[in-house]
């Protein structure tokens, strides 16, 4: 057993957790400028305590996890700024304390707010090529490369103390299985997303069903699902995942627009037939999804890009997120 299973507790004794929304929205909104292939974690070197601001109005909104800032701050990453693999570590280490920093003034504030978690963003190696690669798994690289690109950051993090990894916006079968078995290396629990290239693969073409079998026979995963995908493809991919294993899921989509990696943008989604099938049909909000997501399995629902606190606070409303295995009262067991 993993010292740290918080994440698995919760889940056993019958929460319904909400993961917060997108980090690099909420900083443009104030004024950050991230047209920059260090993305979000440019924010770890300039202007830190606007991520901690970030956290806690997620916080205040009612999420329940809060992902660190770390998805691309990579050594790798900070080298191309000429930042030694000690300072890029000590920036990721940073971005998990300013989460637990948000949580603490959270707690002091609203001490009836229950267990809140720290998950460890690891993204992809595609994040750190910054060319949109996360939504394709075109890259190839050996076993080890990719562990050897991903243990510094997922040892900075684990030292740090997050209470959970979350692997994320992963779009490959090779890296998932080099991801898991850094899991296993340093006895951490985690969960793993994925990308989509469709309602019933991810991004690679692997079948959902594959990484559904393959997550179900870890037990240091505690949950597996998507994220960064439009919200017509949740409900597909949470019923792929979902007849193959009788795992917890998590969703947590982007706001239904595109992606366009080249010019950095978001654009209305494009038009024609839906990747999630013919007669498919986009929720008209993360929190109308939500519903239909918890009824597929989904027991942690949050947003990704171009969600805001607005969109998790309308998730996290009793009337529109019923906890009808015995809600938030169940955790109060659980030490914080």
């Amino acid at each position: 057993m993993p010292s740290n299973t918080k994440l698995s507790r919760l889940l056993d004794a019958g929460a319904d957790l909400i993961v917060d929304g997108a980090l690099a929205t909420e900083l443009e909104a104030h004024g950050c400028n991230l047209e920059d292939a260090l993305w979000s974690a440019k924010v770890l070197l300039e202007q830190p305590q606007l991520v901690k601001r970030v956290h806690r109005d997620y916080f205040r909104a009612g999420a329940n996890v809060a992902i660190t800032a770390s998805y691309q701050a990579t050594p790798l990453g900070f080298a191309r700024r000429g930042i030694t693999e000690e300072a890029a570590l000590e920036r990721v280490a940073l971005s998990v304390r300013l989460a637990d920093e948000a949580r603490r003034e959270h707690l002091i504030e609203h001490p009836e707010a229950g267990p809140l978690l720290i998950a460890g963003s690891v993204g992809p190696y595609g994040a750190y090529l910054a060319d949109g690669s996360e939504y394709r798994g075109d890259y190839i690289l050996s076993r080890n490369e990719f562990l050897e690109f991903h243990r510094p950051r997922i040892a900075a993090l684990v030292e740090a103390g997050v209470d959970l990894l979350a692997c994320e916006t992963l779009p490959s079968l090779p890296e998932a299985e080099a991801l898991l078995a850094l899991i296993k290396e340093f006895d951490v629990e985690s969960w793993l997303s994925f990308t989509l290239r469709d309602g019933g693969h991810i991004s690679d073409g692997t079948p959902l069903a594959q990484v559904a079998r393959l997550c179900g026979d870890q037990p240091l995963v505690a949950a597996v699902g998507v994220n960064c995908v439009p919200l017509e493809l949740v409900s597909p991919a949470l019923d792929a995942l979902g007849n193959a294993t009788d795992m917890p899921l998590i969703a947590y989509p982007n706001s239904g627009e595109t992606y366009d990696a080249v010019t950095k943008m978001w654009g209305p989604a494009a038009a024609g037939d839906s990747p999630a099938g013919p007669g498919s049909q986009q929720p008209e909000s993360l929190a109308a999804g939500a519903a239909v997501w918890r009824g597929l399995g989904a027991r942690l629902i949050g947003g990704c890009c171009r969600t805001t606190p607005d969109d998790i606070a309308a998730v996290a409303r009793p009337s529109e997120n019923p906890l009808p295995r015995g809600g938030m009262n169940c955790l109060r067991w659980l030490p914080r």
